[in-house]
């Protein structure tokens, strides 16, 4: 699903994917953070149609990958887990939202069962990344 922004930023010839020789910084290195990115391409493409839903299943993606970036950055073992807890939670949100959206008629079936496989994983390697 492309946006407004995207459209205007491919037509002036911006790029559209991420270059493969980017420095890695801590985050790139968790397998962790490519699966809440994939929960964030997952909600956008579920296409919610209620506003609301839709901006609150966003935004928990967002901060989900937002988190997980931020406790790889961390050096105490102590604030890593703290920034990786909130990550799991907002994934969590994140997929529980697109359940209602879909409960009520909002996005379908397919697309919330897609969001919740991806969560669950992500879900999975943050609970790995609180306990290590």
């Amino acid at each position: 699903m492309k946006n407004r922004l995207a459209e205007l930023r491919e037509a002036k010839g911006e790029l559209s994917a991420w270059p493969s020789d980017l420095p890695r910084l801590p985050h790139h290195r968790l397998k962790a953070y490519g699966a809440v990115r994939e929960l964030l391409q997952a909600v956008l493409r579920a296409d919610i149609d209620d506003v609301d839903l839709r901006n609150q299943a966003v935004r928990a993606a967002k901060s989900a990958c937002c988190n997980t970036a931020e406790g790889a950055g961390k050096v105490s073992r102590r604030d890593k887990a703290r920034s990786f807890a909130i990550a799991r939670a907002e994934a969590v949100e994140a997929a529980a939202t697109t359940e209602t959206a879909a409960d009520c008629g909002h996005t379908s079936i397919d697309a919330a069962v897609a969001v919740v496989i991806v969560a669950d994983r992500a879900v999975a390697l943050l609970t790995g990344l609180i306990r290590r």
